[in-house]
């Protein structure tokens, strides 16, 4: 009897597996999520400005009081502006780096976009252009075998108030405003109409990135209605009931994997994944941990990863263990790690903790190696993941390409030399 119940157990766990495999998604992606893993780099700074990424673009102004895109057409003439955006456009990311993203073993790239490159309402200083980098970047991923996420990293009134959502502030306006969202649900809808007879290239796309859950139920009931609208916007593109093959990347909003259980789920829905970012840099707390600490802390989330009943993909993610970056908190801002954060006491030196990898020791170049094969064993315990960011200015730490050239990141991903690192 035992003998039968063994192999009714089996059963069920082939079938449990298959399930998960396939996700209960009867389309067919351009990626076989679920069954390969995902493993990729956010194209973080290029169409979607930060202060961080790229400080030379804000310093070059002059202006102190240019913090994110929105005063960068805020406070400068309008020429001077779209001249240093289309030089920028030109430079940053050219299809020579999706060539060596592709030869560094990747198999995706996340595409930050703004909303006001598909429209600009009246009042908002934002310039356009980006549009073009957009399509230019979907041909490139399609020529070097790249699948490419496109992913809304602001939208009207800032979901965040984040600069990375395009306007910096004290409190998001996006949830609190049905114009906002219905501007975003508008875009959400041009940008599936765009790319829906190309989701083998296009596989996935996410309808808002990082929205501010921790400010409460008012926005997380906003977002899970969005969330609702996005999937019908990206999943039914063609006006009829004919389904598109785009996957849809729900952002977790800041949120326990746990509080989504059984959201958008099947029966009742087919191509959704999760989107979780893990940081472990934005808090005191954080910055006092020890490097033992950093990974075992990442190493800690296999579990709710491996159990999640979506596919969850840790879409942006860093080697970094410090906030040493200059302008990371925000340009102007100090580092939490050094105490220059204004309230946050002194972990230690920010010196060779960012900048060149030229200044960093070898003992620090073993731990971001260290700490870089944690995270990818921990989350392919998942359904893959994204690290942020392909490249930096000026914090090599954060780079992928960096990581490349000097050691920390292996030119295959697979090729790890501390396996047993999360014990």
């Amino acid at each position: 009897m035992s003998s039968i119940r063994s192999v009714i157990a089996a059963g069920l766990l082939g079938l449990s597996l298959l399930t998960r495999v396939l996700g209960d998604n009867p389309i067919n992606p351009g990626f076989p999520y679920g069954a390969q893993k995902v493993r990729g780099v956010n194209l973080g700074g290029w169409l979607v400005l930060e202060p961080w990424i790229t400080p030379s673009l804000f310093d070059q102004t002059g202006n102190d009081a240019i913090i994110d895109e929105w005063t960068f057409g805020q406070y400068q003439d309008y020429n001077t502006a779209h001249s240093a955006l289309v030089n920028h456009w030109n430079s940053w990311i050219t299809e020579e780096d999706f060539v060596q993203i592709a030869a560094a073993g990747l198999n995706h790239v996340r595409v930050p976009i703004g909303y006001w490159a598909f429209e600009v309402g009246p009042g908002e200083p934002y310039i356009q252009g980006q549009l073009p980098y957009l399509q230019r970047a979907a041909t490139w991923a399609g020529n070097h075998g790249l699948k490419m996420i496109v992913d809304l990293h602001g939208a009207p009134g800032s979901q965040n108030g984040f600069d990375n959502s395009g306007q910096k502030m004290d409190f998001p306006h996006w949830h609190s405003n049905g114009t906002n969202v219905a501007r975003t649900n508008a875009i959400i809808k041009r940008i599936a109409d765009m790319f829906k007879d190309n989701a083998n290239v296009v596989t996935t796309i996410a309808p808002l990135n990082e929205p501010a859950g921790f400010d409460g139920q008012d926005v997380l009931d906003t977002v899970r209605q969005y969330w609702r609208d996005s999937y019908g916007n990206i999943r039914y593109p063609y006006g009829s009931s004919r389904e598109s093959n785009t996957l849809v990347l729900l952002h977790d909003a800041f949120q326990p994997l746990d509080y989504w259980n059984g959201f958008l789920t099947a029966p009742d829905a087919q191509g959704v994944a999760m989107d979780t970012h893990i940081y472990t840099i934005f808090s005191d707390q954080e910055e006092s941990m020890s490097e033992s600490q950093h990974i075992s802390t990442v190493c800690g989330k296999q579990s709710s990863l491996s159990s999640f009943d979506l596919w969850v993909i840790v879409g942006e993610w860093t080697p970094a263990n410090t906030d040493c970056a200059k302008y990371l908190n925000g340009r102007g801002v100090g580092a939490r790690y050094d105490g220059s954060y204004p309230g946050s006491p002194c972990v230690g030196s920010c010196n060779g903790k960012t900048g060149a990898a030229s200044s960093f020791s070898s003992s620090y170049k073993t731990f971001l190696r260290k700490f870089w094969e944690a995270q990818v064993i921990s989350y392919e315990k998942g359904s893959g993941w994204i690290q942020w960011t392909w490249k930096a200015e000026n914090a090599d730490e954060w780079s992928y390409q960096a990581g490349l050239a000097n050691g920390w990141i292996p030119r295959d991903p697979t090729d790890l030399q501390y396996p047993n690192i999360c014990g």
